[in-house]
């Protein structure tokens, strides 16, 4: 993919995560992806969106800046949401968290095949319980 071909493809992957649509965001991510310091495959992808997701109905991320290279992406992002679900064994506290994330991402196909990046629940959890 070209450059501005993967500033599209990330764009339409981002509104998909911030739609919730896990089985459309299955289809933006190899079966076998890599995580940095995580399970891999495509299933332990989807099941830690899952679990934000339940913890968090509303949570959205705003991307701040873009930087793509070959078929690299680098993105800062702002993640919030509001704790209304059970969340990493936490009961709803209906507290609002705000975190920063950078992630990195290799892309191939038109999929993700690497992950790597600062996407960091412990500071969620930190924000819910301090």
């Amino acid at each position: 993919m070209e450059s501005w071909e993967l500033r599209e493809w990330y764009a339409d992957f981002l509104d998909t995560c911030n739609r919730h649509d896990l089985d459309e965001v299955r289809g933006f991510v190899d079966a076998g992806v890599r995580r940095a310091h995580l399970p891999g495959g495509a299933d332990a992808f989807i099941d830690d969106l899952a679990d934000l997701f339940h913890g968090f109905p509303d949570w959205q991320w705003r991307r701040i800046q873009v930087v793509i290279e070959d078929d690299r992406i680098a993105v800062h992002l702002r993640g919030t949401g509001t704790h209304t679900g059970i969340f990493r064994g936490i009961a709803a506290t209906r507290r609002h968290v705000n975190v920063a994330e950078y992630v990195f991402l290799r892309v191939q196909s038109g999929r993700i095949t690497e992950v790597a990046g600062t996407t960091d629940r412990a500071e969620i959890v930190a924000q819910l319980t301090g």
